[in-house]
């Protein structure tokens, strides 16, 4: 089968993180020289040199502020192909939900090599277009530059191992909330019901595997989609709590104090 060259795409520069072309890719970054702050799930990073990061859901960055001598590479990898590619390894679960909350990982000067070395890597197979077996070579390459991130990863955070069973029970919770069902439903138990699970086994198993409760993660999805609505000024107050479900404007309004810390109608002065 002949290789897709929008499987993995290489850039020298972040604009693409924030341009919407690549929604369903998933962006490795390594940064050579300077630094950039911006924006990723609500919170502010700065990723500098000799700092890698992998983002997750390109859509959830946002203000891309670089240096002047910001110097990096991206690879891009389209989602399938990425899930194609990877390890038979359940650790990358664990690094997944890691990263929504923090992409950046600071490398010690030999991790640095070897990020580098793998980027390069990747970007020197990506121009050998005339391999009779051009995917399956990318594919291997890619692993390994995954493997490496797994275990710079690990490095920081601890290695624990995953058994199969709960690791896809982790990345069915994620589709879910990926798929924005949290607008209309925010209950553990609804989530525990379309895993075939109990709410207290989804609860301790969020809470190991991630160190954050099963909550955390379903108001974490909603918050940053309502914040992004009521910054727009797209919707109405009223239109956007009956967009998330909720019974009444003054539920709302609790729910975004209590989360963002001001009443939604202050976004609105």
């Amino acid at each position: 089968m002949a290789f897709d060259p929008d499987n993995v795409i290489i850039e020298d520069n972040l604009d693409g993180l924030t341009s919407g072309r690549y929604n369903g890719y998933v962006a490795h970054v390594y940064c050579y020289e300077g630094e950039c702050y911006f924006v990723f799930n609500d919170m502010d990073f700065t990723i500098s040199k000799g700092n890698t990061m992998i983002i997750t859901m390109t859509r959830l960055t946002a203000n891309l502020r670089p240096s002047e001598d910001f110097k990096a590479k991206v690879i891009y990898v389209q989602l399938q192909f990425l899930e194609a590619s990877s390890p038979r390894n359940n650790y990358g679960i664990k690094g997944t939900l890691a990263l929504y909350l923090n992409p950046v990982m600071k490398l010690t000067p030999e991790e640095q090599e070897r990020c580098r070395a793998d980027f390069e890597l990747v970007e020197r197979r990506l121009n050998h277009q005339n391999h009779l077996f051009q995917e399956d070579m990318m594919m291997c390459t890619l692993q390994a530059l995954f493997l490496d991130y797994f275990d710079f990863h690990a490095r920081v955070y601890g290695y624990d191992s995953i058994s199969l069973q709960n690791s896809e029970i982790m990345q069915r919770f994620f589709t879910l909330l990926e798929s924005g069902i949290y607008r209309e439903h925010r209950e553990i138990s609804y989530y525990a019901s379309e895993l075939c699970i109990t709410s207290k086994y989804l609860s301790e198993l969020c809470k190991k595997i991630t160190g954050l409760s099963a909550n955390f993660w379903i108001n974490r999805f909603t918050i940053i989609e309502i914040n992004k609505l009521l910054k727009s000024r797209e919707m109405s107050l009223p239109e956007i709590a009956d967009a998330f479900n909720f019974s009444s404007q003054a539920y709302f309004s609790r729910y975004v104090q209590n989360y963002l810390g001001q009443l939604p109608s202050n976004y609105r002065f």
